[in-house]
């Protein structure tokens, strides 16, 4: 059938198909993609008109009304995984993995760009197939490694040239604050700089009125005043939006007014992200037109070229974690605090776990015990509680896998460029750096610059030990074989694990 996205019709045929079929069938070892560190192409000031004169956007068709169990083609896209198809198109596992024989049963990811057939079981109020951009362009993965944003911001002449704002601690330009969030929520600096432009000319518009400079993404609060905060409440959302669909979290939208949308079984995160985003903001006219080819998706190409021929898909087919321990010394025995919770920000992802040292006080107390590396790797961030752990070794932390700890005490921590071995130490556990009632660690993963939740498909394995999420976050379990461990901030019996010796 004809999926009416354009987007699979760029997507190389013939051996890059079988290329992606050979890779899925070898599942038991991990496929790295190769990826060009150039950043999205860009000229000088682009001639975008922020906000739009609203119009009505020509609809799109809508899809048939499909036979239970009919098959359908389907390309894979970046990240997407057996449970996640099965969810997206209503059918069961057992029946894609029947229809896709060479698909082997312990596959993880699917290899972009690889042919499919799904047995869709049709449900109703699909929304709209558009794509808006790739997710390889909404993280902040290999594609942004050659991107200076500051450089880019200087060559324009919007209000953004020339901004300052107090955030996080320091007088920051507006370059600074984009960097700043993008790194902390690991969110692309192009998809902010395009939100800023679309919402209140940040680029091309010298002089904006009060209330777009005040609240330049359009979400008004008295406690949201000013880029930073603008950035951090749309940051929020965008990731909840992504990573929602990516774990089957969040399948439908619900409109301002009351309206149920289920998303295209054919849809991507970074659109799916972007729609829950305009939806917060914008009344039905202004939000149709958003995730339309006349919307953002147009600001976005006018400022830095077509995203979808600059995708480089950043998760590759049968994606596996290497061998990781668990963040503290072998024979040592701390509790298990905080089950699968935010990365960063708060919502999804839910890729972090926390671990206390023992004490014999609550709340934030000094610990000389160590929190450790659960890999080898370089220390690529070392600042307020933050310590992140580069497993590839080229230095930057958007690429290959990468290991993030936050409330890591000033003294003791592993200084930047630090050469790190299985079981070294990174720091000692506190409260620094971010919000904590107690001293613990947080820890979570990232790959080529995506969060990797801790439940699922590519679970955060260390030592055999596997998280499933409870009925909150912070709360579930940890397993290995038939041993439970209940995560608990009280630290009781239940919650306290032991590392392998080694």
């Amino acid at each position: 059938m004809d999926n009416k996205l354009p987007r699979w019709r760029r997507i190389k045929t013939g051996w890059l198909f079988l290329l992606s079929a050979a890779l899925l069938l070898s599942a038991c070892q991990p496929q790295m993609a190769s990826f060009s560190s150039g950043a999205p192409e860009v000229g000088g000031p682009a001639e975008v008109a922020p906000n739009p004169e609203i119009s009505t956007p020509t609809p799109y068709p809508t899809r048939p009304m499909y036979a239970p169990g009919e098959l359908v083609d389907y390309i894979a896209q970046t990240g997407d995984t057996l449970p996640s198809l099965s969810a997206r198109f209503n059918t069961p596992v057992d029946e894609i993995l029947e229809a896709n024989p060479f698909i082997p049963k312990s596959a993880t990811t699917m290899p972009p760009g690889m042919p499919m057939k799904i047995p869709i079981y049709y449900l109703p109020l699909w929304g709209s197939p558009y794509q808006i951009i790739p997710d390889s362009l909404f993280v902040n993965g290999p594609a942004m490694v050659s991107f200076d944003t500051r450089a880019f911001v200087a060559e324009h002449p919007g209000w953004l040239n020339g901004y300052v704002e107090y955030a996080s601690g320091a007088n920051r330009s507006a370059a600074e604050i984009i960097d700043l969030v993008s790194l902390r929520f690991s969110l692309s600096p192009t998809l902010f700089l395009a939100l800023v432009e679309y919402h209140a000319g940040g680029l091309t518009q010298p002089a904006p009125g009060e209330l777009e400079r005040t609240y330049p993404l359009g979400y008004h609060g008295a406690e949201r005043r000013g880029l930073y905060r603008q950035l951090l409440w749309a940051a929020n959302k965008l990731n909840n939006g992504y990573y929602g669909w990516r774990t089957t979290n969040l399948l439908s939208i619900e409109y301002k007014d009351g309206r149920e949308e289920r998303f295209d079984p054919w849809q991507n995160a970074a659109s799916v992200a972007l729609h829950y985003y305009f939806n917060q903001i914008m009344q039905s006219d202004g939000y149709l037109r958003a995730i339309g080819p006349d919307g953002f998706a147009k600001t976005y190409q006018a400022l830095f070229g077509d995203p979808w021929a600059q995708d480089q898909p950043h998760i590759p087919g049968s994606l596996e974690q290497p061998a990781f321990t668990l963040p503290f010394l072998p024979g040592g025995s701390w509790a298990y605090t905080g089950g699968p919770h935010t990365g960063w920000g708060s919502g999804e992802p839910f890729a972090a776990l926390d671990f206390a040292p023992p004490s014999t006080s609550s709340g934030c107390v000094r610990t000389d015990h160590w929190a450790t590396a659960v890999a080898p790797g370089v220390v690529v961030r070392s600042e307020t509680g933050e310590v992140v752990l580069d497993l590839d070794g080229d230095g930057d932390e958007r690429t290959g896998w990468a290991i993030f700890y936050l409330h890591v005490a000033t003294d003791g921590r592993a200084p930047l460029g630090a050469q790190l071995q299985t079981g070294d130490p990174v720091g000692h556990p506190s409260c620094e750096g971010g919000n904590s009632t107690g001293t613990h660690v947080h820890v979570a993963r990232k790959y080529n610059g995506e969060w990797m939740p801790a439940e699922g498909t590519l679970a955060f394995n260390m030592e055999g030990w596997v998280p499933h999420n409870g009925s909150l976050p912070y709360l579930g379990t940890l397993t290995r074989g038939s041993q439970v461990v209940t995560a608990c901030v009280c630290s009781n019996a239940a919650s306290f694990i032991a590392a392998n010796s080694h």
